[in-house]
């Protein structure tokens, strides 16, 4: 396969329309030649299948991340024309709607924190649950669920779950308009409405880290999101819409395999990208649902971040006004969002789906909260439990991608063959030699997210830069994990 790749630069490679009948156009490939050299055939297979899909603008694309995934590749993006008959697809959004990252600061250092950190993480892994099918403190009924769904963080904030100001920190505001809780199932309903505020597993974590001097690639930037002092400690969480996404996705990929070819005559090479065209009724319906799932995780992750605070708080027996635990931003990484850009000089409505990719609007964009509107969006991407995550920013180059770049290391290895080559009760020995104390519900899901079983997100993050799609402002080291 990769003898067809033609090589456009360092860091994009391309696969002609000429590979695959159907293909409407290329598919690009973003990586160094190492991470090219290490990805696994079925990405190849993956995104030149997206690149049949009705209305995809310019190219398919896979960020430095990408790895095999369900329909699109994880790393997937794809813009749809609307106008020109656009599809929507869940296997380009992704089951987990709206899994995301969110950061804090606090104005704690490592020195301050390092005394506690065993009780933190202890007292962290018993306020917010996590694994598979973890219940939330948060006790609501279905029809309270209804409005949360459709009301998203604003729901979180009014009920006393966090601050006025954590909202404008939160893409779309914390609530993207539109959702209609109307177009979600029962069974959508009981599977999520007793899970707010909780982690759930898989690559899930809550993590504690430190933003060493050393690492700070851009102080002034740093300085503007928050980080200013050496060694400074932040927290990371990593967490979706839990199985009510799951159960949406679920649900309208089976309506649109039963409309797909019969109603209106499309046809696709693999099933995972059932789709119907956007502004059809059943994909408005979707459209609608989808967004349901976005706000649910918005809610999730602000009910998490309420108890980050009364855990530091009760700890360090300080307020977390005191503490300084201020949001850095919350980003989505599995969504379609119908956004304005420029393709070959003239404005289009495009339908962007990203599944397991960061949105990364460049300085003075529109949606761009205002702190940050001379510097660009704050994206973070989360790396391995043994390695680092990253602070970085939109840039206007990143209008190649849409305004796209990478969400985190990316997998190398299958959950199977991770249980295979790691044991989770010595790998936990083992971080902790390393100064990192890690909490896990089960220690085979902690075997399955070793660190070896990623890419390196050191050079993920430099593919990213060098192609021009984000710019790195902060490495960030962790102390304490909590894993899903």
């Amino acid at each position: 396969m990769k003898e067809v790749l033609k090589r456009i630069s360092d860091t994009i490679w391309e696969i002609p329309i000429s590979y695959k009948e159907g293909m409407r156009v290329p598919a690009r490939i973003y990586g160094t030649e190492k991470l090219i050299s290490e990805l696994d055939e079925g990405v190849y297979e993956q995104v030149t299948n997206v690149a049949t899909l009705p209305g995809i603008t310019k190219y398919a694309l896979c960020m430095p991340d990408g790895h095999f995934g369900y329909g699109f590749p994880i790393g997937g993006v794809a813009a749809m024309d609307v106008e020109q008959g656009g599809v929507i697809s869940p296997g380009g959004i992704g089951f987990d709607i709206n899994c995301g990252m969110r950061l804090l600061v606090t104005n704690l250092t490592y020195k301050d924190v390092k005394p506690y950190i065993k009780t933190l993480v202890d007292r962290l892994y018993e306020r917010v649950p996590a694994g598979v099918g973890s219940s939330g403190f948060v006790k609501i009924s279905r029809n309270e669920f209804r409005q949360v769904v459709e009301q998203g963080a604003h729901w979180c904030v009014e009920n006393g779950y966090g601050w006025n100001e954590d909202l404008e920190f939160i893409e779309e505001n914390g609530c993207i308009k539109g959702a209609d809780a109307s177009k979600i199932s029962e069974k959508a309903i009981d599977r999520g409405f007793n899970q707010i505020g909780t982690l759930g597993s898989g690559n899930h974590y809550l993590e504690i880290q430190v933003a060493r001097k050393k690492d700070i690639f851009d102080p002034e930037l740093a300085r503007m999101m928050g980080i200013n002092t050496p060694d400074q400690v932040v927290v990371m969480f990593h967490c979706g819409s839990r199985g009510f996404g799951h159960q949406v996705a679920t649900d309208y990929l089976q309506v649109f395999l039963k409309v797909m070819e019969s109603k209106y005559g499309i046809k696709i090479l693999d099933r995972e990208l059932a789709c119907a065209p956007f502004n059809s009724p059943e994909g408005q319906a979707y459209f609608a649902a989808m967004k349901c799932g976005i706000n649910m995780s918005y809610a999730n992750r602000q009910v998490i971040l309420h108890r980050i605070r009364e855990v530091f708080s009760e700890i360090f027996g300080s307020s977390p006004e005191d503490l300084g635990m201020e949001m850095v931003y919350d980003v989505a990484h599995n969504t379609a969002k119908l956004e304005r850009h420029v393709v070959d000089g003239k404005e289009r409505s495009l339908l962007v789906h990203r599944k397991g990719a960061t949105r990364a609007f460049a300085p003075e964009m529109e949606d761009v909260p205002y702190p940050y509107k001379t510097i660009g969006q704050p994206v973070i991407i989360g790396g391995s439990m043994e390695t680092g995550s990253y602070l970085l920013v939109g840039v206007p180059t990143g209008d190649q991608t849409f305004f796209s770049t990478a969400h985190g290391s990316g997998r190398t290895m299958s959950r199977t063959k991770a249980r295979k080559t790691w044991h989770g009760d010595t790998l936990q020995k083992e971080l902790q030699a390393k100064g990192i104390y890690v909490r896990s519900t089960s220690a085979r899901g902690l075997a399955e997210e070793a660190g070896g079983a990623y890419k390196n997100v050191d050079n993920v993050i430099e593919a990213a830069e060098l192609a021009g799609i984000s710019k790195r402002v902060v490495r960030l080291t962790p102390i304490g994990n909590i894993k899903g």
